[in-house]
């Protein structure tokens, strides 16, 4: 069976959709208790929540607000353009693929003109409205602490993006100015599907394109020299989520960094470079190598540049023979010669001391 791919942003219309009624006729249109609950039910599972709506905004927005739900639609689009311009906008500023986008509308023709556009968008009739949520598309088989709070870190993440573009200092200084703090800390039990959930999204920034299903990363905690490493970043803005994994096997004499993922949202950030580089001198503090898997694929270029960048290299040396489980025939086993390394300049690090196996 063909599993089915998870709506991640449903774009709705508004009048006789949304609401009851038409906003031009009749300004106290009225919005349902079974909408109500399909929206807030939505946005718990994670699902963002946008609108393509033909109507003047200002109007519009203020009746949203007035009816309480406004919060819940990230980059709405209300105007007197075609639907499919309006939802390809939405597409594009949540830098979504279009195949996990979703339409609902009350009017056939509307329908018709977005999947004409964008035939990877999947179009609803507003009937079905009350019924999303049973859909498996709209039901994410697992909500995760970062899923529930999805919205509120696209929203953050758009404030963001709004003081950078007017912040004329360097872009040193503006990643100082959001205050980041960048955290390290070995996964617990709660937080093994945030875990699962980075490595299936990622693939960018995967560096053996490994996707760790839930039972195998419960079966590397309960392994005796095994490291299950989840990173979260926050900043003034708000949390970022989990934003880095790493599954590191500690041998005597090397460490084998088994996968680091992390995600492409904070690429701008320098996230990976900071892991790295605290990973590094943690190694070169117990007086180990580090060597790391690496498979090249199609789209993690950019994982093999930050590996490359932090100094690991294809090098013969005798602690390979350290590793007693090889990775396949595939995957590249890089060497790095552990030294010491600074601080971040830009965030503050809060991370384990693995050299003593206890909270730095």
């Amino acid at each position: 069976m063909t599993a089915v791919t998870t709506v991640k942003c449903l774009v709705w219309d508004l009048d006789n959709t949304l609401w009851q009624g038409t906003l031009l006729e009749d300004e106290t249109v009225v919005l349902s208790d079974a909408i109500r609950e399909v929206i807030v039910g939505l946005d718990t599972r994670g699902v963002l929540q946008s609108v393509s709506s033909r109507n003047d905004h200002a109007l519009a927005w203020a009746r949203l607000e007035a009816l309480g739900v406004a919060d819940y639609f990230v980059v709405p689009q209300i105007g007197w353009g075609r639907k499919s311009d309006a939802v390809r906008r939405i597409t594009e500023q949540l830098n979504f693929a279009p195949g996990t986008i979703a339409f609902i509308d009350d009017q056939p023709a509307e329908r018709a003109e977005v999947a004409h556009h964008l035939p990877d968008v999947r179009c609803y009739p507003a009937a079905d409205a009350t019924t999303l949520l049973g859909l498996p598309e709209f039901s994410p088989r697992s909500v995760t602490v970062d899923a529930r709070r999805r919205r509120k870190m696209y929203q953050a993440g758009f404030r963001r993006t709004d003081e950078q573009t007017r912040f004329t200092g360097s872009d040193e200084d503006f990643l100082r100015s959001l205050e980041m703090v960048l955290r390290i800390g070995r996964a617990t039990e709660d937080e093994l599907s945030r875990v699962e959930e980075l490595t299936l999204r990622t693939s960018q920034l995967n560096a053996t394109g490994v996707h760790y299903p839930d039972e195998a990363l419960r079966a590397l905690l309960a392994r005796p020299g095994h490291e299950v490493l989840v990173t979260t970043l926050t900043d003034r803005f708000g949390p970022h989520g989990a934003v880095g994994v790493l599954l590191l096997e500690k041998h005597p004499g090397a460490w084998h960094l088994k996968l680091l993922a992390t995600s492409c949202r904070v690429v701008a950030f320098g996230t990976g470079t900071m892991i790295l580089n605290w990973l590094t001198d943690q190694a070169a503090r117990a007086g180990v190598h580090l060597l790391a898997d690496f498979r090249p694929t199609d789209r993690n270029r950019m994982m093999e540049i930050a590996y490359r960048f932090a100094g690991f290299d294809d090098r013969p040396c005798d602690c390979r023979a350290l590793i007693p489980s090889r990775p396949g025939a595939d995957v590249q086993l890089l060497h790095l010669l552990a030294t010491r390394r600074g601080a971040p300049t830009t965030a503050r690090l809060v991370a384990p001391d693995l050299t003593a196996g206890g909270p730095a």
